[in-house]
Parts: structure tokens; C-alpha cells; sequence
């Protein structure tokens, strides 16, 4: 087993995404450091149910 198989997506993006907003919701805007962390994981983890990409700005 590679090492990137454990971080594959078993949630569909759209449960993703409700954490992701759930995240938001609940940090009334303002990520602290450990929810900025799980906020990258969600991304991560959206981008690979949604079967695309996560791109950043430069």
C-alpha cells in the first residue's frame, strides 16, 4: 500500500464540502492555526472526491 492510498477520499465532494462550510461556520470567519491545518486537509481531500485539483494563487 503507497503511502498516499490512506489519504484517498471515501466522502463524495459534496460531504466534503459541508465540512469545509461547517469549518467556516463555526470559526466565525477567522481560522486558527489547527483549523487552518484541517481547512488544507478538507481542500485536499475535496479536490481528490471531486476528481479534479486544488490550484493556489501565487
Amino acid at each position: 500500500m503507497s503511502p498516499m492510498s490512506s489519504s484517498v477520499s471515501t466522502r463524495s465532494a459534496a460531504e466534503v464540502n459541508a465540512k469545509i462550510r461547517d469549518l467556516w461556520q463555526r470559526s466565525g470567519g477567522s481560522l486558527t492555526p489547527q483549523d487552518e491545518a484541517e481547512y488544507q486537509r478538507l481542500l485536499v481531500e475535496w479536490a481528490a472526491a471531486d476528481g479534479g485539483s486544488v490550484r493556489t494563487a501565487v
